[in-house]
């Protein structure tokens, strides 16, 4: 298991990094679009701001365990989280993704809206496109997600949209993230030499409101490659430390076994000098 992850780890890794810098990328262009557009940004459904009394909470963990802490590192993470909007009065309603925040959300947790397990190591984006034939056999697309989401959202079923996903740094560290999905919330800190580097074509707001969707779906996309390269990380790690494990405890039982061999031989060496002595004495 340990070799599985550790080769599905490298692929997972290669696709996080390789797709991080465009969803960041996303993002800062994005922001800039709608502060841009101004005040006709906000006639767009999902840039605007409610006061939040529901929230929405994707939460992402894996399919299967064996993987260290990383699956209840973000259930308690997600359980925390949604402990204080519950303690503020907000309402609280579930999308998970993967069987084991499901499970345990089942049990201890608020009322779910949707679930989607295996969803497998290369989901992908309707947005950016591709070989559909080749994704429809090999990959699962996230547009489901992204359009349930979005639709719960614009019908006010919820205020505000909230994903939960284990970041990935590196091998070692992966961290529970928690972060706001919608409304999107544009970024006041994009420098304003951005602005000659585009030109929107026929306008800012009528390019802004094509490319909202879609940007919601690479983040969700994103949180999920994430997930991802964590998973088959921690899992990596978390085989070779029982490994290790399972060498020092056959180690030590070997030494043990050893030891009683010993004496018990050297016992049956006494008993026989014994007896030999006895015979001797008689």
């Amino acid at each position: 298991m340990e070799a599985v992850s550790a080769s599905k780890m490298r692929k997972a890794q290669a696709q996080v990094e390789a797709t991080r810098p465009y969803a960041e990328k996303a993002h800062e262009v994005l922001s800039f679009l709608a502060n841009v557009a101004g005040t006709q940004a906000s006639d767009q459904p999902l840039l605007q701001q409610r006061e939040i009394k529901r929230v929405g909470f994707v939460l992402i963990t894996a399919d299967r365990g064996l993987a260290g802490g990383l699956n209840s590192n973000m259930i308690r993470a997600a359980a925390k989280a949604i402990h204080e909007w519950q303690g503020e009065g907000k309402a609280v309603e579930l999308i998970t993704i993967g069987r084991k925040g499901r499970d345990w959300m089942r049990r201890y947790g608020p009322s779910i809206r949707a679930e989607f397990i295996n969803i497998g190591d290369r989901p992908v984006s309707d947005f950016l496109g591709g070989d559909k034939q080749e994704q429809s056999s090999h990959s699962t697309s996230v547009g489901p997600i992204a359009r349930l989401v979005v639709d719960d959202f614009v019908s006010s079923r919820y205020d505000a949209v909230f994903v939960g996903f284990t970041r990935f740094y590196n091998t070692i560290n992966q961290q529970p993230t928690v972060q706001q999905l919608l409304p999107i919330v544009p970024d006041e800190d994009i420098p304003p030499s951005m602005a000659p580097d585009y030109i929107f074509e026929p306008d800012a707001p009528t390019v802004l409101n094509q490319v909202l969707y879609s940007f919601t779906e690479v983040q969700i996309l994103q949180a999920l490659y994430e997930a991802i390269a964590s998973e088959h990380s921690a899992r990596m790690v978390a085989m070779r430390n029982a490994t290790d494990a399972a060498d020092e405890l056959i180690g030590s039982l070997t030494l043990t076994y050893n030891k009683a061999r010993q004496q018990s031989i050297t016992m049956s060496l006494l008993d026989i000098a014994g007896a030999v002595a006895a015979l001797e004495a008689n």
